[in-house]
């Protein structure tokens, strides 16, 4: 018998639309008109003045021949012109292509050819390498050039400026919803080490869903003032330029996230959100008193993209900064994890309390179910804290797929899991903690060390900027955990004997580090990632 509650009962125009990301705009030009949208520099824009911008900007994409699953490609920094795109493109059914501003030429050309961009938006700090990254393109875009007041220095290399495109654009244009929310939305490019990056495809609904679990998860109440640390570029800014927008909030812009201009928006925009990996928090906590300027809001502070230190998390706590940890990928949306605060925390001492909110946590809103299991045959580990496996993840804040590579999309999703490729833990209250990547485990004498919890103990030391741990071939051992270390400006000189024997009273002595080089600075990838390849390349060579 046919079940009565589907007879009849099918969707229809009048109960059914696409979820999409680009209402958020709408909605908030509508309830807050005169809300103050956008901050960048002495620019100040209401909801309505920006939603009527997005508007021209759509009517001049069109007008320039981009349509339905074209790829607008954008080389810029965290300014309003970026937060535009983000509803502008997709209200045409394009797709955004935010592109890494650090990359080099040769990359940036792979990702315009791979993507096929239609339309170009370059910013003149990054002139010299856009115009060579245009010389190598199959079929040269359309370039856009933004002309931000806020940077001096660069040229102007495009067919027109920002500002001479947009007044092409009509004020009374009219967008249409996706035809469905599968539709493309956003074409991110993962930061591989070897080889040319992935393009990862993301859908109207996970971008809708994954902004709302975002509000949810990070705490953002209704006129949230958020300020852009995080660049727009790294998955799309976690989804954070929709999310903020979906509150009718602040969007805060800043250029460079340096220490000194990120104090002096606390203090002087009343900034109540931003986003950071763990590097920039250590940048703060480390600041010059001077720049420290006092703020009196509750500041919240997501981070994520590396696991952060303990000790980096209770510090931030000490500068009135509550810290919300959060965990995911290029490929699921930014966030997908989070670490939900128990009430019972609240009770614990700082050290401990840390080390709760240190872990990676339990799925988002959007994300349907989680796993630590073995890779191979994807049965789960035992929720006991202590034994590894890979992190699965399934649920709306997937990923579509890469863009023109079966091959590894159906690896991605083997088993009907998203596999991470990153190894951790499962605790007995549903919490996950990564222990590391796949590829960065070290197994010295046949025992896995986890090069974070090695990490985590070398940061517990007052005189330790930075760490990073990577495994040293050894003829006996196999391998053995090498610590690179940055020390604090003005700190006592350190010995590699110093840093062994604090290490030995926090640590398995299997796990102590067998070598120890200091460093002036750690590589990094643009988005604040330790770049460990280039540690062990220089421990090979």
């Amino acid at each position: 018998m046919e079940n009565m509650f589907e007879l009849d009962l099918d969707p229809v125009e009048a109960n059914f639309s696409a979820l999409t990301p680009t209402t958020f705009v709408k909605r908030a030009a509508l309830a807050h008109p005169n809300r103050t949208a956008v901050i960048h520099g002495d620019i100040k824009r209401t909801w309505q003045e920006t939603y009527q911008r997005c508007l021209k900007l759509a009517s001049a994409l069109r007008k320039l021949g981009v349509k339905k699953g074209d790829t607008v490609a954008a080389l810029l920094p965290n300014i309003p012109e970026m937060l535009e795109l983000h509803f502008a493109v997709p209200m045409l059914g394009a797709v955004l292509n935010a592109q890494n501003t650090r990359l080099d030429a040769k990359t940036m050309t792979y990702m315009l050819n791979h993507g096929k961009a239609k339309v170009f938006f370059t910013d003149r700090e990054y002139s010299d390498r856009a115009r060579e990254a245009l010389a190598g393109c199959d079929a040269k875009p359309k370039v856009i050039d933004v002309d931000d007041p806020l940077f001096d220095g660069g040229e102007l290399i495009g067919d027109m400026t920002f500002d001479t495109l947009l007044a092409t654009g009509d004020d009374d244009f009219e967008w249409e919803l996706p035809g469905e929310e599968w539709q493309s939305i956003a074409l991110n490019y993962t930061s591989g080490t070897t080889g040319n990056p992935k393009g990862v495809v993301y859908h109207h609904r996970g971008a809708f869903l994954s902004a709302l679990s975002n509000v949810v998860g990070f705490g953002l109440p209704d006129g949230a003032v958020y300020l852009w640390t995080l660049p727009m570029f790294h998955c799309n800014g976690w989804c954070y330029p929709w999310a903020v927008t979906a509150v009718a909030g602040t969007h805060v812009c800043l250029r460079q996230p340096h220490p000194k201009p990120i104090f002096e928006a606390l203090a002087r925009h009343g900034v109540t959100h931003f986003c950071a990996a763990p590097i920039v928090l250590n940048m703060l906590i480390n600041a010059p008193e001077e720049q420290k300027l006092p703020f009196e809001q509750q500041v919240t502070a997501a981070t994520g993209g590396a696991a952060p230190p303990a000790a980096t998390i209770e510090a931030m706590e000490e500068m009135g900064i509550k810290v919300v940890h959060l965990y995911g990928l290029t490929e699921t949306y930014g966030p997908s994890v989070v670490c939900d605060f128990q009430d019972e925390w609240h009770q614990l001492n700082p050290k401990e309390k840390a080390r709760k909110m240190s872990r990676q946590g339990i799925p988002s809103l959007t994300m349907s179910d989680m796993m630590v299991a073995d890779p191979s045959t994807l049965e789960p580990v035992r929720q006991d804290g202590m034994a590894i496996g890979e992190v699965f993840l399934r649920g709306n804040s997937v990923m579509k797929g890469y863009l023109n590579n079966p091959d590894e999309t159906r690896k991605a999703f083997s088993g009907g899991w998203f596999h991470t490729g990153d190894l951790g833990v499962w605790h007995a209250d549903g919490y996950i903690e990564i222990k590391d990547r796949s590829k960065d485990i070290i197994i010295s004498g046949g025992e896995n060390i986890s090069t974070l919890e090695v990490e985590s103990a070398l940061y517990n030391h007052p005189s330790v900027l930075e760490a990073a741990v990577v495994a040293a071939p050894d003829e006996h051992w196999g391998e053995i955990p090498c610590a690179f270390i940055t020390l604090k400006q003005g700190t006592d000189e350190l010995s590699e004997d110093d840093v062994i024997t604090h290490c030995r009273e926090h640590l398995a002595g299997f796990k102590v580090p067998k070598k120890v080089i200091f460093t002036p600075a750690l590589p990094k990838t643009s988005t604040g990632k330790l770049q460990k390849h280039v540690l062990r390349m220089q421990l090979a060579g």
